[in-house]
């Protein structure tokens, strides 16, 4: 298969939050002054309509809106990674087809789940994959999650990749990542073009050191991830491990005690967004939470506190 330029995809892919108004009404102006901070502050490549998105508590029409606007505002500046995940086949590739129609570089997908007790089985999500990988002419990244409650194996994954003409890109975000990251990496060979490290970046350098050559991460602070991964893929592990280890506390401060909402508190502490909503039955931060965050954010000197001043 001939990849189309700038593939592969390597660095960092921060997933954008989706922008509401104290209201919860989707505020466009925001999402867009959002996608400016995120590639200012060093993207290399952008996810929407992810998880940390909120795609959940989005209506079919709210994210064409956010889809459209998104990669008409992008332009190209960088490749816009478009999540359709949905637990029908053909809904799912009817999403990753008019997201490769509007100028998404690849589509992120989960495999089929619904609740705790609607699962499907390999052969299922074997055929699920293929209807999705017919369906476009980019690649498509599976995400690997916990929140799916589905077993994927290295092994599973790898014949994917082999079998299947698109699926070329693994977002891993299970418990010992870098280990699945290792076998999938030598099961599956040239065919694996992405092994990439998600949950913002909570395990990044044991990823690194495991072969992964991208980090899909909350959208707060892509500069301090590129200060881990630009030395890593330059050579100096000492200077990334440096890195790492200055930003891990706010790593795991977005991971462990803030979730979705870190990014919002940041953009919206440093004037970027008007507002961090987010949305019913979601809540807040806590007070002391959001200040914690602010705190060792301030202590990072991270850009999103200083980009709309």
């Amino acid at each position: 298969m001939q990849l189309s330029p700038g593939r592969p995809y390597r660095g960092v892919f921060p997933v954008a939050p989706t922008i509401f108004n104290a209201a919860g009404e989707l505020d466009l102006a925001g999402q867009r002054r959002c996608l400016d901070f995120m590639i200012d502050a060093g993207s290399q490549g952008i996810c929407i309509l992810a998880n940390f998105s909120e795609q959940f508590v989005l209506t079919d029409d709210e994210r064409e809106r956010v889809m459209h606007g998104a990669l008409e505002h992008v332009a190209g500046r960088v490749p816009v990674i478009v999540t359709t995940t949905h637990f029908s086949s053909a809904i799912c590739a009817a999403r990753s087809k008019s997201a490769a129609a509007a100028g998404a570089a690849m589509v992120m997908v989960m495999p089929p789940y619904h609740g705790a007790t609607i699962r499907v089985g390999e052969a299922g999500i074997y055929e699920f994959f293929r209807i999705v990988s017919d369906a476009v002419n980019i690649p498509v990244m599976i995400q690997d999650a916990p929140v799916s409650g589905t077993g994927l194996s290295a092994s599973f994954l790898a014949r994917m990749a082999r079998e299947l003409e698109n699926i070329r890109y693994f977002k891993i975000e299970t418990p010992f990542a870098a280990a699945k990251l290792r076998d999938l990496i030598a099961l599956g060979g040239a065919a694996i073009e992405g092994p990439w490290d998600g949950e913002e970046a909570i395990t990044l350098m044991a990823d690194l050191e495991a072969g992964a050559t991208g980090a899909m991460t909350g959208g707060g602070y892509p500069d301090g991830i590129r200060q881990i991964i630009d030395p890593w893929q330059a050579g100096d592990r000492a200077k990334a491990a440096a890195a790492y280890a200055r930003w891990l506390p706010l790593i795991n401060y977005e991971n462990r005690q803030c979730g979705l909402a870190a990014a919002k508190v940041l953009m919206k502490e440093g004037r970027i967004i008007a507002s961090d909503m987010v949305r019913h039955p979601l809540q807040p931060l806590h007070p002391a939470t959001r200040a914690g965050l602010i705190e060792i954010a301030l202590g990072l000197d991270a850009l999103a506190l200083r980009w709309g001043q």
